[in-house]
């Protein structure tokens, strides 16, 4: 046997079309009435089915989850010199939308609980910056915030709540899908999500005027009328009918995928937790996560870059966990409200490769991997 071979590689999410082949009905379907752009029966359908899935009234096809933050932002009125709370352990997509529209974002640390918002953060910036005009909610690695709470507080301070929810498609939260809870809410079908179009996002909301404005927008704002005529400022923010005919058969196996994505968090969660100075992301009784991202945090003398070098030695991605907002260079002169568990939760955490395609030889790899670490 040749030593040399490289190892094939174990990806952290990468896109996992349908075995049923569901996907590529709907894509034929597009070309054979050549509906191929910009719209059609696919965006359409696929507005209305991922709407009924999550139990909301309506729904927005959009080519990006960053592009339906930004219309989201719009709808709630949010302008420029405005105060949005946005939560600093997150993606950039997440608050870069806050700079679109001129806004000027305060970031909200986590607590360790939940990994998500701080509640208790939260009441201490509305202390500190109390006209606020929304609220940015996300649910990292697929993991539920505390939306109870959460919500309470936004709604004594009448502000609009916007939920992230591009990591967490298939999760519930006190049996309710997480993107339900807001004003807003906003999904990702980016190519490492839980489903994929290969790059696309969804708007929901029970407020359908206020859906269909973002339609309107997002087709660059173009009036009812015989000539090209534009009255407000318009985006290029609709999806295809093609990527639209992926994200239908895609929401097809979307349960399928997140039992995936459990058992692979149950699996590492079996085999590493006897480790010394592992501690796997919060599950709590009232959340029901869809468990995107394996993740975890490292506190012995074995550290996750020793992890994420030893992981890639063997040719299997892992990541860091999100470097938080308010340390980004582009961000840090912005407030920041908190005791720095974020940053705690940076310097010691990862995320295990969690593709819904992995065998229990490749969980394995993984595993033993890790574990020599800890007999070195």
């Amino acid at each position: 046997m040749d030593s040399t071979k490289v190892k094939e590689r174990i990806f952290l999410s990468s896109p996992h079309m349908s075995e049923e082949g569901y996907e590529m009905q709907y894509v034929q379907e597009a070309f054979d009435t050549n509906w191929i752009a910009p719209l059609g029966e696919n965006v359409n359908e696929f507005e209305r089915e991922l709407a009924a899935k999550v139990g909301s009234k309506s729904a927005a096809a959009l080519s990006s989850g960053t592009g339906a933050i930004h219309l989201a932002l719009r709808a709630a009125g949010v302008g420029e010199g405005d105060i949005v709370f946005c939560p600093t352990l997150t993606f950039s997509a997440t608050a870069n939308p806050i700079i679109y529209q001129h806004a000027v974002p305060v970031f909200i640390d986590s607590n360790y609980e939940t990994w998500n918002m701080c509640p208790q953060a939260l009441e201490e910036a509305f202390e500190k910056f109390p006209e606020v005009k929304a609220v940015i909610v996300v649910h990292l690695y697929g993991l539920s915030a505390d939306m109870d709470k959460i919500m309470e507080i936004c709604r004594e301070h009448d502000v609009v709540v916007i939920e992230d929810a591009a990591e967490s498609l298939g999760g519930y939260y006190k049996g309710q899908h997480t993107g339900t809870f807001g004003d807003y809410g906003i999904y990702s079908f980016n190519g490492n999500k839980i489903i994929t179009t290969s790059g696309g996002g969804m708007l929901v909301s029970n407020n359908e005027e206020k859906v269909a404005k973002v339609r309107f927008w997002a087709t660059q704002s173009r009036d009812q009328a015989r000539h090209y005529q534009h009255s407000e400022l318009g985006f290029n923010y609709r999806m295809s009918n093609v990527v639209a005919g992926i994200g239908r058969g895609q929401l097809k196996v979307l349960d399928k995928r997140v039992e995936k994505k459990k058992y692979i968090f149950e699996y590492y969660k079996r085999e590493l937790c006897e480790l010394g100075g592992v501690e796997f992301m919060p599950v709590n009784e009232w959340d029901e996560p869809n468990y995107w991202l394996s993740s975890l945090t490292l506190r012995s003398n074995v550290r996750p870059i020793d992890v994420m070098e030893a992981l890639e030695k063997e040719n299997i991605e892992s990541r860091p966990i999100w470097k938080p907002m308010h340390l980004q260079p582009f961000f840090e002169n912005y407030a920041f409200v908190g005791t720095g568990v974020s940053e705690n939760l940076f310097e010691n955490g990862l995320c295990l490769p969690s593709d819904t395609k992995m065998t229990d030889e490749d969980l394995q790899r993984v595993v033993e991997t890790i574990k020599g670490l800890w007999l070195t």
